[in-house]
Parts: C-alpha cells; structure tokens; sequence
C-alpha cells in the first residue's frame, strides 16, 4: 500500500478533525468565496473547510489518500444536505481525471503538505486552476513553538527515522520552498505571498483528553507511540505532550483552546 495513504488511513482522523471545525470555518470565510465557484480541497479530510465552502454556495470537491475520510466525507455532506459538494479518493502529487483550469480557488489546509513529491504537488495544484484562480494553502512551519509543530517535532523523536530520500511534510512551512515550487510550476514569484496565521484548536474537554484522542486516532502520532512502546519510552513521550498540551492551553483546566501558528501560502494563477 502506499505509505502516505496507509498513514492516513490509520486510525480515525474525523476525532481530530472535530477540534478544528471551528477555524476550519473562520478560515472559509476569509476566501471570497461565492455560489457556483468551482473549488477543489486537496487533502480535504472529512470535510472541515469543504463543508463551509459549498454551504457558501461553491460547487465542491473534496480529494483525500484516505478512502475512509473520503466515505466519512461524503456522508457529513449527505447528512447536510449538500449537493453541491462530493469527496473522492485522489493522490495530491497526482490528480488524474481532473482536467486543466477546471477550479477557481484550490483549497489545501494541512493537507497537500504530506504528500509526498512536494513539486509534482505544486505543478498539479496549478495545472487544474484557471487561469486568474487562487491557490489557498495552509502549512505548519518547521521548528515553530506552537501546538502542532511541536507535536510533529516530538513525534518525530520517538519515531524511526525516516526512509532514505524522504522530503519532510515541514519543508512546505518555509518560504522560500514554497516560492521554489510554484515557481517551477510556471507562478510568477509575484503571484506568490506568504504569511503567518493562526489556527485554533478547541474542545470541550481537557488538555489530557486532546492527548489520548491523538495518540489513539492521529496516525503520526499513533507510529510514534509504537514506536517509543517498543523501547520503553512511551510514558515519556505521553508526558511530553500532556506538557505540550497543558502549557499551550488557554481555557480553564476542563476544556482545550490551543493556537497554532501556520504559513498561509495564497498563489495567483497568471
């Protein structure tokens, strides 16, 4: 099987996905998004910003690695009854039966970052984006102190090292990777900007809650902790991010409300 679509196939990502619901909105409101406009969310998940695009009115497509968020997808948009919205199996370094210039605005939150070969990734993104369409990507940022950076970073310590040629996911968080690769996909570097935002995470239940939910559904982290069980570490590795997670937090002690810092990458299609 294909390693990125086994990673996220592992697990239950729709667990995670439920603290991101509400910046996943707050970001949709922020594109311009309006009704009929083509837009395609790569890495889209179950849904958390293809969902508040098509009730905006846009005709949506959802495409993920993982077949189980592409079912989990299409019944969030049954059970909303949106039409205008549809999930499909698809690879974001290779999105075959998608034809050129076919979206307004290409949509990739935390998404098309993990995919691997990062400059097919770029040049597919723009090939099915027409011409003066909007490419809309969010990206952790290698090494930032917020929440996920420092979960992956973490993670990272625990886990076996990665196979030889490996690009890190991370690589997307800095710019000039980003100018690189848009460039390469024919972007002029003018249409290119970059800038850090913020993403919140929130749930009603404690810091030490959101902990176990990743440990048990986030296929990153559920490789690190089989990993650090084989050696005996993962008591530490729990510690580390019950730490991570109880430090960053800013509710009281029985709910979640962790910000993030991401690089928003928007890209104008010549």
């Amino acid at each position: 099987m294909n390693p990125n679509k086994a990673l996220w196939e592992k697990g239950d990502f729709t667990r995670i996905a439920a603290s991101m619901r509400e910046s996943g909105e707050a970001l949709v409101d922020t594109l311009g998004i309006t009704p009929g406009m083509a837009v395609l969310d790569l890495g889209c998940g179950d849904g958390t910003t293809a969902l508040p695009a098509a009730r905006l009115g846009a005709e949506v497509l959802g495409v993920d690695i993982a077949e189980n968020l592409v079912a989990a997808g299409n019944a969030r948009a049954s059970a909303a009854g949106l039409s205008n919205l549809r999930f499909q199996q698809g690879d974001a370094s290779d999105l075959q039966g998608l034809e050129d210039g076919r979206f307004d605005l290409v949509v990739s939150i935390f998404g098309a970052m993990f995919a691997p070969r990062p400059f097919d990734v770029a040049k597919e993104m723009a090939r099915v984006t027409r011409s003066g369409g909007r490419i809309v990507m969010g990206n952790w940022i290698p090494g930032d102190p917020t929440l996920i950076a420092q979960v992956l970073k973490i993670s990272a310590a625990y886990a076996p090292p990665p196979p030889e040629g490996f690009i890190s996911p991370m690589t997307w968080g800095v710019e000039t990777n980003v100018r690189e690769r848009f460039e390469t996909a024919g972007v002029p570097a003018a249409n290119i900007t970059c800038a850090p935002a913020t993403y919140v995470f929130a749930a009603p239940q404690p810091p030490r809650w959101m902990v176990e939910n990743m440990k048990t559904f986030y296929g990153p982290t559920m490789n690190a902790f089989e990993a650090a069980s084989n050696d005996g570490r993962a008591e530490a590795l729990e510690a580390e991010l019950v730490d991570l997670f109880e430090t960053q937090n800013q509710a009281g002690p029985e709910a979640t409300r962790i910000p993030a810092i991401f690089l928003k990458v928007v890209v104008t299609k010549s």
